[in-house]
């Protein structure tokens, strides 16, 4: 199935490099996006240095596209104005300029921090209310709240993946429950960028059908697709994969310490 004109922002990053290789294929052209100057690869590649702050040079980058996989921003915890600028303010820019410029689907780019004071003994769904574990958590409620707003007022399709612990491969006891393999972040931005038209907004965890996960996975109505890798196979090479999670802790794990946000405040 061809995906059409696709533009992907972050292109360069660890998550944009892997789609970015994948969607290649599937999409009549890529446009991509990044504040690190890209070289194309292939025919269908239009590369774009742009800082996503600036909406003029976003709009005309996106100019064209069918769809837009939001994946540019602040990766983790830093300063809340830096958070506002990256991740509210050039999220801000990307749907401002899909509806400008009459894009049907924008995907991007949630994360599983939106939620991260839940305890890991409850399955958390997308519709419950947020607990973020930091700043950067908050400034991801921001944006799923921006792609709300987008499709409920300018009739934008919009859908908000909660992406788990991206990694090649599991690497700590958390990511027994949180991780996504790139195979399975292909499969669910796939599906997010072929959705029925008909789908206004949804939010949805992007995790691998892991043995311990704590998240719902989303069901065929919402995304039509089934992750195929689970974490459980890496286990006997993760320290302390053997030792059983506490029950009322934090999905967060160490991102809900203090400490982890304190650093970033004003002392």
């Amino acid at each position: 199935m061809s995906l059409g004109t696709v533009a992907v922002t972050g292109a360069a990053g660890n998550i944009g490099s892997v789609v970015r290789e994948a969607l290649r294929r599937d999409a009549a052209r890529l446009i991509l996006l990044d504040r690190v100057p890209l070289r194309p690869e292939a025919e269908n590649e239009d590369v774009h240095t742009v800082d996503l702050r600036d909406p003029v040079a976003v709009e005309a980058a996106l100019a064209g596209a069918d769809s837009v996989l939001h994946l540019g921003g602040v990766p983790d915890e830093a300063p809340l104005d830096e958070l506002l600028q990256a991740n509210v303010l050039g999220t801000h820019n990307v749907l401002e300029s899909a509806r400008r410029t009459a894009i049907k689907r924008v995907v991007l780019a949630g994360s599983n921090r939106v939620t991260g004071f839940y305890p890991v003994a409850h399955l958390t769904g997308p519709r419950e209310p947020a607990r973020p574990d930091g700043l950067y958590g908050v400034s991801k409620v921001a944006v799923e709240a921006l792609g709300q707003l987008y499709a409920d007022k300018f009739g934008l399709s919009v859908i908000c993946l909660r992406i788990g612990s991206f990694e090649h491969a599991p690497t700590e006891p958390r990511h027994l429950a949180t991780w996504l393999s790139p195979r399975d972040a292909v499969g669910y931005i796939r599906a997010a960028l072929t959705a029925p038209p008909s789908t206004r907004f949804a939010a949805a965890y992007a995790v691998s059908a892991n043995t311990r996960r704590f998240w719902e996975l989303p069901t065929p109505a919402v995304l039509d697709y089934t992750p195929v890798d689970d974490a459980e196979l890496h286990a006997g090479n993760i320290p302390g994969a053997d030792l059983p999670a506490d029950p009322a802790a934090p999905q967060a794990g160490a991102y809900a310490l203090p400490e982890f946000t304190l650093r970033h405040l004003r002392p």
